[in-house]
């Protein structure tokens, strides 16, 4: 481990003396975000990002593990969404005077849940829509806006956010599916960080099936 230290994913501040890097999971309080060990953010809080996120829509938002999320990216949750089935979206209910009970949830267009797998790098000020899925390894680019799911290690940019580029073959994405490096132990992760971090795709091929 460096410098005598072991990872914690239970540390708020990961990078000593720095308060705008934080790790998310042991700084949210709201049952309705679960969020997977050693993921980060560039900023010195979380919940803020997660807008639009009604108790009474019981949607979560849930993130795995090792995720990089860049400074100003938000996650726009089911109370964002008005009703679009009668012939005003105005929203009475939720203001103050307007004779309106809240509409059915049938009624509403509500998405479900927004799930982000692991080693997930979103990019700084990408607008992630109700109800999206993320695949393992994806790649979110900067100002992007998702609003349709995004297979594992796939790279999708722009608004509306389109598929730029597989990041490996199939065969590589398949084994990285299978290795799932992010649910082995921290010593293990550890020592496996020069294959991780490697650029010789066909050693790290190797390698990983060898692990298999």
């Amino acid at each position: 481990m460096k410098n005598g230290k072991a990872p914690n994913p239970n540390t708020i501040h990961p990078i000593a003396g720095y308060r705008k890097e934080i790790y998310v999971k042991p700084a949210i309080s709201n049952p309705n975000i679960i969020v997977g060990d050693f993921t980060y953010i560039a900023d010195s809080e979380f919940e803020s990002h997660v807008t639009h996120h009604y108790e009474w829509n019981g949607d979560k938002l849930m993130i795995g593990k090792f995720c990089q999320i860049a400074a100003g990216v938000e996650f726009v949750m089911n109370g964002a969404n008005h009703q679009m089935n009668a012939v005003t979206t105005f929203p009475f209910y939720t203001l103050e005077g307007w004779d309106m009970e809240p509409p059915a949830k049938s009624d509403l267009p509500l998405k479900g849940d927004t799930v982000i797998g692991n080693d997930v790098w979103i990019g700084q000020n990408a607008v992630i829509l109700p109800g999206v899925q993320i695949g393992d390894g994806a790649i979110i680019g900067a100002n992007s806006v998702v609003g349709s799911h995004v297979a594992p290690y796939t790279i999708v940019v722009g608004n509306p956010a389109k598929v730029l580029r597989k990041r490996f073959d199939d065969e590589m994405i398949d084994l990285m599916l299978k290795f799932r490096w992010w649910d082995r132990s921290i010593e293990e992760i550890d020592r496996l960080i020069p294959i991780l971090t490697s650029s010789d795709l066909d050693t790290v091929r190797k390698e990983l099936q060898e692990r298999l």
